[in-house]
């Protein structure tokens, strides 16, 4: 069996251990990109929402360069969502603003009850670019 070939951002490093999880792993061309939240330096959530949404797309953007990509190499997202109604205007502003021209990504958005102490969580599969 192939060892699992896992990629992690500089720093956050205590997360992942305490938590027992990679924040991707590589398999061929593709990343898969474990949830990302709008966690401080301490691991805490970021309490102001469009804050928290925003550091979870940057935490997601530290991974994404780990691996040789960026949000353009991203083709399926999903994200998750403590109150999807009042929240989706917050997430889609952070989105627009951080996903590019067409064609656009698949999303799937979902709305949940508990996200340990998160309002929001984001995660993606992406396609590692050649160069990579």
């Amino acid at each position: 069996m192939t060892k699992r070939d896992a990629i992690f951002p500089a720093g956050r490093q205590a997360l992942y251990e305490i938590n027992r999880y990679s924040a991707a792993i590589r398999s061929g061309d593709l990343l898969f990109v474990s949830g990302q939240v709008g966690s401080r330096e301490d691991g805490s959530p970021e309490p102001v929402f469009e804050k928290q949404v925003r550091l979870a797309f940057d935490n997601l953007a530290a991974v994404l360069k780990a691996a040789g990509c960026t949000f353009d190499d991203v083709v399926d997202v999903t994200t998750f969502h403590t109150d999807p109604v009042t929240q989706f205007a917050a997430v889609n502003a952070v989105r627009s603003a951080v996903i590019g021209e067409p064609p656009y990504p698949n999303w799937t958005a979902v709305g949940v009850n508990w996200l340990a102490g998160f309002d929001f969580e984001i995660k993606v599969i992406a396609r590692i670019p050649v160069s990579a």
